[in-house]
């Protein structure tokens, strides 16, 4: 999973996360790791948008998501790290 932070403008730090992505994926194909989908985020601190890379193809979660409620943001970043299942009230 890659984090990238960015004071205000959520889209200034959308490239510069995919080049991080598509180089985790790079870096675990020359260790000869499994083929694994490389999820990321940029956040302004406050907002939060998810990306995931799934091979040669990105998908960008285009709805914004505020720190508040914190328990869900904080689900969707165990979700990613973990892969596993998390169920919201």
């Amino acid at each position: 999973m890659i984090v990238e932070a960015k004071r205000a403008d959520l889209n200034l730090g959308m490239g510069q996360c995919m080049a991080e992505m598509v180089a985790a994926q790079r870096f675990n194909q020359a260790a000869d790791m499994e083929a694994v989908t490389i999820y990321g985020c940029v956040s302004s601190g406050m907002l939060w948008r998810f990306l995931k890379l799934d091979g040669n193809e990105v998908t960008i979660d285009l709805e914004d998501y505020s720190i508040k409620p914190v328990d869900r943001l904080l689900g969707f970043l165990v979700w990613m790290a973990a892969g596993k299942t998390i169920a919201y009230p």
